[in-house]
């Protein structure tokens, strides 16, 4: 008899997470990721020649996209963020044209389930589109904080949450059934004066450590005061300003729909290789 599958393991706090975005909007949000994830999307749908009359942006934080999109939609619901683990995605099977979602997917706990759930409320030939922070975002001050901690504390804490890479991705969006997937990196490095001062553009960005398993007592000053030190000594350019990575993993694939091209079937192909080299040479 066949089992359920095991429970995606829980990495983030989403109720914490909705509290540390809610702070970051009072504060004044750091919105500079978000605004060029528009701009980007704004030209990616327009170079998809069709209409989209039903579209859901799923959890993209604060007001969502429809302030910024210039793509006529005329129905985008937007979803907000679950404040718990329960990851549903709220539409009937074949419901929608689009799905769009910026900058949330990063903190989702069970991201294939999420991604086949998606596929299940794309009608065919459905589009999803989204970004998300990825690859070696925020390397820098990952390596210096747990080279910090090793000098001072004898050991490393979770700090920065794990990040999901383009084979990954492309492998998730397969698996869940959907159709002529691609994925892309936009690498935006941008320069502080100093590790506190991107610290606190984390902070309003609502993107502060939200690991279940985070350590919850305060970092020592000590720790922190290397951790900058460290940072600067190893990321600075010649003009003593620091440099931070952030990767912006876009995917995008289709729900299955018979007009989409397929690939030839293995030795199906018309003319081999060998006589057009031939060709060539004569």
């Amino acid at each position: 008899m066949a089992q359920n599958p095991s429970p995606a393991p829980l990495l983030f706090d989403r109720a914490q997470l909705l509290r540390r975005q809610r702070r970051a909007a009072a504060l004044g949000p750091a919105n500079f990721l978000l605004d060029r994830v528009v701009e980007d999307m704004n030209e990616r749908l327009a170079a998809v020649m069709r209409n989209f009359n039903a579209a859901a942006d799923i959890w993209t934080p604060g007001e969502g996209l429809r302030p910024g999109l210039r793509q006529p939609l005329p129905s985008l619901a937007h979803i907000a963020p679950p404040d718990s683990g329960a990851e549903v995605i709220p539409f009937a099977n074949a419901s929608l044209d689009l799905a769009l979602s910026a900058l949330a997917f990063q903190f989702v706990n069970d991201l294939p389930g999420v991604i086949a759930q998606i596929r299940r409320a794309l009608k065919p030939d459905g589009l999803l589109l989204a970004a998300m922070v990825g690859g070696d975002t925020l390397t820098e001050l990952r390596q210096s904080f747990a080279a910090a901690e090793a000098e001072c504390e004898g050991g490393v804490s979770p700090r920065v949450a794990p990040f999901a890479d383009l084979r990954d991705i492309g492998a998730l969006l397969q698996r869940a059934g959907l159709a002529l997937p691609v994925t892309d990196v936009d690498r935006v490095v941008v320069r502080y004066d100093n590790a506190f001062a991107l610290m606190q553009d984390l902070q309003r960005m609502g993107a502060t450590n939200v690991l279940i398993e985070r350590r919850r007592a305060p970092t020592r000053r000590a720790t922190l005061l290397k951790m900058v030190q460290i940072y600067a000594e190893r990321f600075a350019d010649a003009d003593g300003r620091i440099r931070a990575t952030f990767d912006l993993v876009w995917l995008s694939a289709w729900a299955p729909h018979e007009s989409q091209q397929k690939p030839l079937r293995p030795g199906s192909a018309k003319a081999s290789l060998e006589e057009a080299v031939k060709r060539g040479k004569g």
